[in-house]
């Protein structure tokens, strides 16, 4: 198991910018191969440690022969970013020139997730430490080589200079932000992309607006029964009805219905007729051209639907949800007003508008990943139903279309979305949760923890993003600590013009 060990001279106020950083194998600890030494600055120190299991952030002061003074021991279960709240601590400080070690043992913590030993050294020299975590939360040992301790306070190093030390963002902050969580920047390769900007629209089909065949009034009795926007409705359900009024298309559309029902009455007693061989074929023929041609004049008046008394019905031309209602009851209509817009969001179209300066590298087999405003979750997008072959003028961008599917109705149609385009081929870099990246005033950010307490804000560049995965091109080092969870805690932090004070004696 491998533990990644930062360790942080520091004076009573201040944390040094001078930091020692190496990886510390489980299997070397404490021996000089390692490369971690304590190393000259400020009075006191800090170390933090990662492991599978467990986070160890412990400061302690300028170790001194003879002077007892309190660690602050910080242990988080890295399962959940739970602080421990319970369990014993062992902590064995081993003298590289030999000699007995010193224990210390703390059987529980004296605030959650803070355990507070006061070890009193007898000689001075250089220790390794090991730390014996007993907890129901986690069993670990964390080993923290090269602590220095001093035979008297003049030949301890005197405080430095208060140095920038980044984004404070205290441990008991942490372990109250629900959802918390760091993890390790490591390398590998995903699906190459690039972002774009884009927007949910209605599937070709699945969008209609409904409007008025001829001008009527709406029927106050049916308003009542019609659909609501939010309502789902089905193919061919009434909305609404229409009294046709005349002089405004109504007599024609009476009239055209009467046309048709002569037309039918005239064919089948056509067909009555030949039948018996009482009229020769020509006279059907001649009867289904007059039906055809008044189920035609009727259906130019966007009729064909009349009820027994008369009025009009409106059917739902496809099944879906209303968006729009625009009647009122006994309201006058025109031919061609809009009544009620129905879209079906089941299947939708994601429009991205691709800059013209990355258009080469998309064709049909492109797949795309994006979210939506408001919302942290990631949609695929597997198939481009068309790429446009004409820039835009004005946004020098290509207009690309993917259909996703919505069964659960979470994307909503009008909604802006933030694109991952897929090229197809590979990139390598720094793997990272993609739930790491935030977008601060069009700038993509990640945050990075260099100690238990302390985080930094890099600017990153981003090559691809798959799944719950992304790779980082620049702006990262192997073996960052990144903020995958409640990065947002950490940026409104780093956005506070006041210093957090400590939940607890240091």
């Amino acid at each position: 198991m491998t533990n990644m060990l930062r360790l942080v001279r520091y004076g009573a106020a201040a944390v040094s910018s001078g930091a020692l950083v190496a990886c510390n194998n489980g299997a070397n600890a404490g021996s000089d191969a390692s490369g971690v030494e304590a190393v000259a600055g400020p009075a006191g120190g800090a170390i933090t440690m990662w492991t599978d299991s467990t986070e160890l952030f412990m400061e302690h002061p300028a170790l001194i022969v003879g002077v007892p003074d309190k660690f602050a021991v910080h242990l988080t279960d890295i399962t959940d970013f739970a602080p421990l709240r319970s369990g014993r601590i062992t902590l064995r400080f081993t003298p590289r020139d030999g000699g007995n070690s010193l224990v210390v043992v703390q059987d529980a913590p004296r605030a959650p997730g803070i355990y507070g030993p006061s070890p009193e050294f007898t000689a001075a020299g250089v220790y390794d430490l090991t730390i014996l975590v007993d907890s129901p939360q986690a069993r670990d040992t964390l080993r923290v080589p090269g602590l220095r301790v001093y035979a008297n306070a003049k030949e301890a190093p005197t405080e430095g200079a208060e140095a920038d030390n980044g984004i404070p963002f205290l441990k008991e902050q942490q372990w109250k932000s629900p959802g918390f969580r760091t993890d390790f920047a490591v390398e590998g390769d995903i699906a190459a992309s690039f972002d774009a900007n884009g927007q949910i629209e209605p599937a070709a089909g699945n969008y209609a607006d409904v409007t008025a065949p001829i001008g009527a009034l709406v029927d106050a009795g049916g308003v009542s029964s019609s659909p609501v926007p939010g309502q789902q409705v089905s193919r061919g359900q009434i909305l609404a009805y229409l009294t046709p009024s005349l002089g405004e298309g109504g007599s024609a559309f009476a009239d055209a219905r009467a046309a048709l029902r002569e037309a039918e009455d005239e064919h089948a007693r056509a067909v009555r007729l030949l039948a018996v061989e009482a009229v020769p074929q020509r006279r059907v023929h001649e009867a289904e051209n007059r039906l055809r041609a008044a189920k035609e004049a009727l259906a130019g008046l966007g009729g064909g639907d009349l009820s027994p008394s008369g009025k009009v019905a409106i059917r739902a031309p496809i099944g879906g949800v209303v968006i729009r209602r625009s009647i009122t009851p006994g309201g006058r209509v025109e031919a061609g007003s809009s009544l009620f817009t129905l879209v079906d969001a089941t299947r939708v179209w994601l429009k991205v508008n691709v800059p013209s300066s990355q258009a080469s590298r998309v064709d049909r087999a492109s797949g795309a990943e994006f979210s939506v405003e408001g919302s942290t979750r990631r949609y695929t997008a597997r198939r481009a139903v068309s790429i446009g072959s004409v820039i835009d003028s004005m946004s020098r961008t290509v207009p690309v279309l993917y259909e996703v599917m919505n069964g659960d109705g979470s994307l909503k149609v009008g909604a802006a979305a933030r694109v991952a385009v897929r090229t197809g081929q590979r990139a390598r870099g720094l793997l990272v949760p993609s739930s790491a990246i935030l977008d601060e005033d069009g700038r993509t950010v990640i945050y990075v923890q260099p100690s238990g307490e302390r985080f930094e804000k890099r600017e990153v560049t981003v090559l691809g993003i798959e799944g719950s995965r992304a790779v980082i091109g620049a702006g990262l080092q192997r073996g960052d600590r990144v903020v995958t969870g409640a990065a947002y805690q950490v940026r409104l932090a780093s956005l506070s013009t006041s210093v957090p004070t400590h939940g607890h004696e240091h």
